[in-house]
């Protein structure tokens, strides 16, 4: 997959469903956000986490990008620990570059 560096090879049938998913939003941020999340954490993901990553991907782009950042409040239904971990990942990125 573009930009992936996990193999979808061990994971099962759902997994690598959300991985193209998450790697092919749409947006290219979205890609990168979304995808490079998928990648660190969907091997460990819980089936509720799953489901939760799932229903992000459901999201437009726009919207996720929004809640994201901050422009928009985050609406009760997706605002779960999986997704304030998924807001964490784009700022620990953008730390984890500028330390190299």
């Amino acid at each position: 997959m573009t930009g992936s560096d996990l193999s979808s090879a061990g994971l099962d049938a759902r997994r690598r469903r959300i991985l193209f998913r998450a790697w092919r939003r749409g947006m290219r941020e979205m890609d990168i956000v979304m995808g490079r999340f998928a990648d660190a954490r969907l091997p460990g993901m819980s089936e509720a986490e799953l489901d939760a990553f799932e229903r992000l991907l459901d999201a437009p782009d726009p919207e996720l990008l929004a809640w994201i950042t901050g422009e928009s409040p985050v609406p009760a239904a997706f605002d779960t620990p999986l997704f304030a971990r998924l807001g964490a990942a784009p700022a620990a990125s953008l730390r984890d570059a500028e330390s190299t």
